[in-house]
């Protein structure tokens, strides 16, 4: 007799492989659930696969649409990014994918979910923490923290050995044995041989981007329209092309950046448990658009909205998605400051993608005039007088030089 229905999150690769069929050996019935949110895929593959090993059903969900302008987007408003390095292209699709997965599951007749995160990853607290907030009451089964499945299943080894024996086809082999998760805004590689932090990636393990050696030696200039911080228009071609559908827009900036080698990191990072990991990412598209974004604010944000932003609204959502927390009061407190910042952001930004860089060419808006040129120009005086600066530097210095004066007094010398 089948202990009930499970909704278990399905890739078609190795590991859920190996979990759909453990899970069918406990006793359990499964619904395959795949959330379309951008990945190369063979949708009808991992359908064939998943049936084959004996799931009852495949229920593939397309949310890219969700994706792109729930999470990416406001993302970009907020120029997310973590340990000043990674633009959480995993972190990002971990509460779309979850949203998508409970819904599948509530039409399923599911009692519990499953997935195949590790039991020292980030994305098993990613998604639980999503699972419990959208049902409070469902039940996680969670294969890589049951000893019953990780004493039979070792590691990669095991896995691969298990697939063989249920004639499982799997991508991933003894040759190349990393760990891949892709969406519509980057790829990751993680494990195996790189899990030694100073083992160079091999040239063929990445699979978005042209090596930027390889790139075109012709640098490919385009121009990014923003309206209150969210991308409305992508310009290639010398004008010849544009794109302003969302989901249409970033893949076309997918397309520009991968063909140009942008968006390549290799990276340790702190994962939220409290180990370290070397992860390498892919994410082309998201880096054009938000360094384009950054430059458009010098422009159009005010200093002191931007200082506010930079210092709370970036960091605190950047960590809170890294960390899972996406459906959190915080979270959404969070959230609800990033379009107040964005009200002034609009312009246009031209841009040039050459060999793995991104490089700004100029920026321009038509409506915000927080940049006056007259005013800012060494060549004018008009609405700015010199002497002006005299009564700022003195009320400026008139700490300063209290603090000269003490550490004269105290004889400690002011140095380099």
């Amino acid at each position: 007799m089948s202990k009930g229905k499970v909704c278990l999150a399905y890739s078609g690769g190795l590991d859920t492989s190996v979990i759909l069929a453990w899970l069918l050996e406990e006793g359990y019935e499964v619904i395959a659930f795949l959330a379309n949110i951008g990945q190369e895929e063979d949708f009808e593959a991992a359908e064939k696969k998943a049936l084959a090993i004996g799931a009852t059903k495949f229920v593939v969900v397309d949310v890219r649409k969700e994706f792109v302008e729930n999470v990416c987007f406001p993302a970009i408003q907020a120029n997310a990014i973590y340990e000043n390095v990674y633009l959480l292209g995993t972190s990002l699709a971990r509460p779309v994918i979850a949203q998508a997965q409970i819904k599948v599951a509530e039409e399923e007749g599911c009692f519990a979910v499953s997935h195949g995160c590790t039991g020292k990853g980030n994305d098993q607290v990613r998604f639980e923490l999503s699972f419990y907030a959208l049902k409070p009451d469902v039940v996680v089964i969670a294969p890589w923290r049951d000893p019953a499945f990780f004493n039979r299943f070792a590691g990669r080894k095991d896995l691969l050995e298990y697939a063989a024996s249920k004639d499982i086809p799997v991508a991933q082999t003894k040759a190349k044995p990393w760990s891949t998760d892709e969406n519509l805004a980057h790829i990751s590689f993680e494990a195996g041989i790189l899990e030694d932090p100073n083992t160079t990636p091999p040239k063929d393990m990445w699979k978005l981007t042209v090596d930027p050696t390889d790139a075109p030696e012709t640098p490919e200039d385009f121009s990014i329209e923003f309206e209150k911080g969210l991308p409305t228009k992508l310009i290639l071609d010398g004008g010849k092309k544009v794109v302003t559908d969302p989901v249409e827009l970033f893949i076309e900036a997918n397309s520009l950046a991968r063909r140009n080698g942008v968006g390549r990191i290799d990276i340790v990072e702190n994962r939220f448990i409290g180990i370290k990991s070397r992860g390498c990412y892919e994410t082309p598209g998201l880096t054009i658009l938000r360094t384009a974004h950054v430059d458009l604010e010098g422009l159009t944000l005010d200093r002191e909205v931007r200082a506010l932003r930079d210092q709370f609204v970036t960091v605190t959502y950047s960590k809170l998605l890294y960390n899972g927390m996406y459906f959190t009061p915080e979270c959404e407190y969070v959230r609800a400051m990033i379009p107040p910042s964005q009200i002034t952001v609009n312009g246009t930004v031209r841009a040039r993608a050459y060999k793995g860089s991104v490089s700004v060419l100029g920026r321009f808006s038509e409506t915000e005039k927080l940049y006056d040129e007259t005013e800012s120009s060494m060549d004018e005086l008009t609405g700015f007088s010199p002497e002006d600066t005299s009564g700022f530097i003195a009320v400026q210095s008139i700490r300063i030089k209290k603090f000269g004066e003490s550490a004269r007094d105290a004889g400690r010398k002011l140095e380099l």
